[in-house]
């Protein structure tokens, strides 16, 4: 008897043995493929990647004197949304819309800022006249070059986008949440409309006002609309809006979507970013905390100047370049450089 079960036993822990090893071997086989599979979407990444308009930024530099220490602790990238029915993404096509990502390099904290597009600003070779010019006349290049030497800043990388590439990103996230109010809807139907005819694709209108999970059309729609009240720097404001919409859900989006987003995106933008900056940038986004949103000058005076144009003239330009250098970078009691001062006496205020 005891025979018997000392054999019962044995056998039994040698099923179990067996059993240990079939299920490793099958832990072992999934695990396999998860790094095939994960090692095809990164070289199938890469390959998109190589695909990317790439321009660095070879003539682009800061003002002389610029010293401000908090600045080596911040990544800041302008983000170019282009008006161009021509999809064209180099220049000969106005900025209409400039949006200046500051990442804190230690805490991970991104601040958005829209540099509103009628600013009154100088630019190399063109004079003073409204920033969003500064693209059309010499593409990303003089357009950066003006922005740090306006505002006495240290860009060194940009990306730029049209309609085709926003929509396209925003419908491969699997569209955004966005409260679309009263005053907005007919607008953003509008738009949308148009932006469709552009990119070749159908759109649904919106039915009804409130918070909604809108298409990438109806989204770019929503980028584009002015005629509400606030003009255009409520339309700034909902450019902002998207982007932080189109971070946070990036950030909270599986592996696979995000493989699916950038298979989408790298194609369609041109930028100055490496592959390995844009790798990095990846990695780090579950981290990134959006924490403010505003609008740049933050004091301005909107009126026609003499040459019968309407500008949005900083009150001062130098006041806003110190309130900017403490907004973004924490430092305070920030002196604008000679050249900020000079650009600002040019002005006349």
């Amino acid at each position: 008897m005891d025979s018997y079960r000392s054999r019962a036993a044995h056998n039994e822990r040698v099923r179990r043995k067996k059993q240990r090893k079939k299920h490793i071997r099958i832990f072992i086989l999934i695990l396999l493929l998860f790094i095939m599979a994960g090692v095809f979407l990164i070289l199938s990444l890469v390959n998109k990647i190589d695909e990317i308009k790439n321009h660095p930024l070879e003539q682009v530099s800061m003002n002389e004197g610029l010293s401000d220490p908090n600045l080596k602790d911040f990544t800041n990238i302008v983000v170019f949304g282009v008006d161009s029915r021509a999809n064209a993404l180099r220049e000969n096509t106005r900025s209409d819309s400039i949006i200046l990502v500051s990442i804190n390099n230690k805490t991970h904290d991104v601040k958005l800022t829209s540099v509103f597009r009628d600013t009154y600003t100088r630019i190399d070779g063109h004079g003073y006249t409204k920033i969003n010019h500064a693209y059309s006349y010499g593409g990303p290049d003089l357009a950066v070059n003006t922005i740090n030497q306006n505002f006495d800043l240290d860009v060194q990388d940009f990306i730029t986008v049209n309609f085709s590439a926003l929509s396209n990103v925003i419908d491969a996230l699997g569209g955004i949440t966005l409260n679309i109010h009263k005053n907005e809807r007919k607008w953003v139907n509008a738009y949308a409309r148009d932006v469709a005819k552009i990119n070749g694709t159908s759109y649904e209108k919106i039915k009804k006002p409130g918070k909604q999970t809108v298409s990438g059309v109806q989204a770019t729609g929503y980028c584009r609309v002015r005629y509400t009240k606030g003009g255009d720097f409520t339309r700034a404001a909902r450019q902002r809006r998207v982007m932080k919409a189109l971070m946070t859900k990036a950030k909270h989006s599986s592996p696979l979507k995000l493989y699916r987003v950038l298979n989408e995106m790298l194609p369609q933008i041109y930028t100055s970013l490496t592959t390995q900056e844009i790798l990095q940038l990846g990695m780090y986004l579950p981290f990134y905390d959006i924490k403010t949103s505003r609008g740049f000058p933050y004091k301005l005076d909107c009126h026609r100047a003499s040459d019968g144009i309407y500008y949005d003239f900083p009150t001062t330009l130098t006041s806003n370049v110190t309130t900017l250098h403490k907004k973004l970078f924490d430092t305070k009691n920030y002196t604008p450089t000679k050249t900020v001062q000079e650009i600002t006496a040019g002005m006349g205020y």
